[in-house]
């Protein structure tokens, strides 16, 4: 978890979305979280193992973001979209090639056997 998501760890509400066991490594799971499409992608070789973004590509409107392919441009940890391409931060859900696109970002953790997300 970086330091914006401990922050935020102390008074969010945090919702079980699935189990460890669930989750493919180096690769991204879709989730359900009060009506919207949530993807997570386990890294467990990096310092931070889980990431969680809008499922939902903002140039297709799709959701797909979860088969999207992991890989690292300029350092920074990113997710491509399958359909069109652009490439989204997994730290800040930015848009490399286009800041009018993002994906939201949620905090997230595992607590023992759970992985969970910020109510926020």
């Amino acid at each position: 978890m970086n330091l914006s998501n401990a922050a935020v760890a102390q008074h969010a509400h945090w919702q079980a979305v699935c189990q460890v066991h669930d989750l493919v490594a180096d690769s991204g799971v879709v989730v359900w979280l009060e009506g919207e499409q949530v993807a997570l992608f386990y890294l467990p070789n990096q310092e931070q193992a889980l990431y969680a973004v809008d499922n939902r590509d903002p140039r297709s409107g799709a959701n797909i973001i979860g088969r999207g392919l992991i890989g690292s441009i300029g350092g920074e940890l990113m997710v491509a979209a399958p359909l069109y391409k652009q490439h989204f931060s997994l730290h800040s859900g930015r848009c490399l090639e286009d800041p009018q696109q993002a994906l939201r970002v949620w905090p997230v953790r595992m607590r023992g056997d759970a992985v969970e997300l910020a109510m926020l």
